[in-house]
């Protein structure tokens, strides 16, 4: 099955404008902007096709240009990253069989979260979308609520179904647990992580569904195929020793940093 991988960036956001192109510091010293260590993870993982930036702004076209990156243009009214997705594909002329929406906020996605994550969606055929799901331990957890506690909004939370199907998302620590656990102790929450794989019929649908209030509330892309009755697969990956967070906040720039030095990521 045909692979294609669109890193969405936008420059005007409202909580952290220009993120894309916020240099991030590696473990050598080099700084490299957002948006090319997110086309770096995306071009490390195995068996895509091809992988494109999609913006609608000429500052973060010109930057990925720079380091080699191929750039699909998109309007301004795009929504979020899955109604960008959608247009770039459109604009590609279609055909892929999956298209996965690697954002430009999550730098430190390891290539196996989305490799299995393809594959989770290739081994479901009744769902449309799929998305990973990280179990947090005690140390994420408790960054979690701590970004929570100080007014931040950090990472997303899912909790799912028997089956892996996703009952909701929350950028509340949800579910609720009022147990301490030790950094490296396993807990019942986990992390979502923002991949996601469409199927095609999904993802073009997507854009003419009107935004619902959960979706309004909460911020997240997601919640829209949930208001509109379509299954979310949630893949539970493996963190295999490698820390993950994704940059939502200027706070969040030395702790990415911090955890790039630890593990030895350029």
């Amino acid at each position: 099955m045909s692979v294609l991988i669109v890193i969405p960036a936008r420059y005007a956001s409202t909580r952290y404008p220009g993120k894309p192109l916020v240099p991030l510091t590696g473990a050598t010293g080099e700084a490299r902007t957002l948006v090319e260590r997110s086309w770096r993870a995306a071009c490390s993982v195995q068996g895509v096709d091809r992988v494109v930036v999609a913006t609608d702004d000429d500052r973060i076209r010109q930057a990925a240009e720079a380091f080699g990156a191929e750039v699909v243009m998109t309007s301004e009214t795009c929504g979020n990253g899955t109604e960008r997705c959608a247009e770039a594909h459109a604009a590609l002329g279609g055909g892929y069989e999956i298209v996965v929406n690697l954002q430009g906020d999550a730098p430190l996605t390891p290539h196996w979260f989305v490799e299995d994550l393809v594959a989770g969606l290739r081994a479901a055929p009744g769902m449309g979308l799929a998305t990973p799901v990280l179990r947090c331990n005690g140390e994420t957890l408790n960054s979690l609520l701590a970004d929570r506690k100080a007014g931040r909004v950090g990472g997303t939370t899912s909790v799912f179904a028997a089956d892996h199907s996703a009952l909701y998302f929350s950028k509340e620590v949800v579910p609720y647990c009022g147990q301490t656990y030790g950094d490296g102790e396993n807990t019942p929450v986990f992390h979502h992580v923002g991949v996601y794989a469409y199927r095609p019929d999904a993802l073009a649908a997507y854009p003419d569904w009107e935004t619902g209030p959960l979706e309004r509330l909460e911020g997240l892309e997601q919640l829209r195929f949930l208001e509109n009755g379509r299954k979310v697969l949630c893949v539970e990956v493996e963190a295999r020793g490698r820390e993950f967070w994704e940059l939502n906040n200027p706070e969040d720039v030395p702790r990415l940093e911090a955890m790039m030095k630890k593990m030895g990521l350029e």
